[in-house]
C-alpha cells in the first residue's frame, strides 16, 4: 500500500484530501449548528449551471462554477429576506433552475463530455496542480476568516438574535459565510462530486457531535474524521476501481453508524450496571 505514495497522482489525491477535510471541518461545523444543511444542498445542485457553462464555453468549470454558485447563494440569501418568499421555495428555485442550466449546456456542448460524470459523483484521482491551488486558496481563508472572527461566528451560529443585539453585523457575516460556503463546495466537487459533496459537509460533523458539544473541539474532530474517511475511501476507490466520492461517503456513513451503535451500547450497559448495583 505504501508503494501508492510514489505515484504524483496520489501524492495530489492525499494532499486534496487534507485541505477538503480542513475546508468540510471548519465550514461544515458551521453549516450543521446553523441548519443550513438544505441552503448548501441548493448550492451544490445548482453550482452544475456554472459546471455545464464551462464546458460549453470551454473555459475552467470549476471557475464558472465558483461564479455560479456565489450568485446562487447570494441569490438564495436575498430572495429569502424579501417578503412573499420562503427560503425553501428560493432555494428549490434556484436549486432547479442551476440544474436545467447545466444540463442544457451540457447537451450543447459538442461532442461527448466526459468531465461531466466527475463532476456529478468525483474522481479525486484526477485531481491536478490547478486543483490542488484553488483548495489550497480556500482553506487558507477559510482558517483565517475563522481564526479571526471565531467568537462571533460561534455566537451567529448558536443564537443570531443575541448577536444582533450585542451589535454584531449579523447580515454581513451571513453574505460572506454564503461566498465561503459556495466556494467550498466547489472546491469539494472534483472529489466528492455535485451529488455528494453536502455529505461531505454534514456527515463527519455529525459523527463529532457524538463525542463532543463544543464547537472548538467538534471543528478539530471533524477535520480528523474527514481525513481519515477521506484517505480510507481514496485508498478503496483506487483499489476496488470506484469513484472516489462514493466510496469517502460510504466508509463515512459505515463510521457514523459504528460510532452510533458503540456509544448507544456503552450507554445501556453502563444503565444496566447502575441498576444491578441499585
Amino acid at each position: 500500500m505504501l508503494e501508492l505514495f510514489q505515484y504524483t497522482f496520489f501524492q495530489y489525491a492525499v494532499a486534496g484530501s487534507l485541505l477538503a477535510s480542513v475546508i468540510c471541518g471548519i465550514v461544515g461545523t458551521y453549516i450543521v449548528t446553523k441548519r443550513l444543511v438544505f441552503i448548501s444542498g441548493g448550492i451544490t445542485h445548482a453550482s452544475l449551471g456554472g459546471i455545464g457553462i464551462g464546458l460549453y464555453a470551454g473555459v475552467s468549470p470549476v471557475l464558472t462554477a465558483s461564479v455560479f454558485s456565489i450568485f446562487s447563494g447570494l441569490g438564495i440569501e436575498w430572495l429569502s429576506q424579501k417578503k412573499g418568499m420562503r427560503e425553501d421555495s428560493a432555494i428549490a428555485m434556484l436549486w432547479t433552475l442551476g440544474m436545467s442550466i447545466g444540463i442544457i449546456f451540457s447537451y450543447l456542448t459538442p461532442g461527448y463530455v466526459p468531465e461531466l460524470t466527475t463532476y456529478l459523483f468525483g474522481n479525486i484521482i484526477r485531481i491536478n496542480t490547478t486543483d490542488l491551488a484553488f483548495m489550497a486558496a480556500i482553506a487558507a481563508v477559510t482558517v483565517l476568516f475563522f481564526a479571526s472572527f471565531r467568537n462571533s461566528i460561534i455566537s451567529i451560529a448558536f443564537d443570531e438574535t443575541f448577536a444582533a443585539s450585542s451589535g454584531l453585523p449579523v447580515k454581513m457575516f451571513r453574505y460572506i459565510m454564503i461566498t465561503i460556503i459556495s466556494l467550498s463546495v466547489v472546491s469539494c466537487i472534483r472529489i466528492a462530486g455535485i451529488v455528494l459533496t453536502l455529505s461531505m459537509m454534514t456527515i463527519p460533523i455529525n459523527t463529532a457531535a457524538l463525542f463532543t458539544h463544543k464547537y472548538t473541539t467538534t471543528v478539530w474532530l471533524s477535520i480528523f474524521i474527514s481525513a481519515v474517511t477521506c484517505l480510507g475511501g481514496l485508498i478503496g476507490a483506487y483499489f476496488y476501481n470506484i469513484p472516489s466520492g462514493t466510496s469517502i461517503i460510504f466508509l463515512s456513513i459505515m463510521l457514523y453508524a459504528a460510532a452510533r451503535l458503540i456509544l448507544s451500547f456503552r450507554k445501556k450497559r453502563t444503565l444496566n450496571k447502575a441498576s444491578h448495583n441499585k
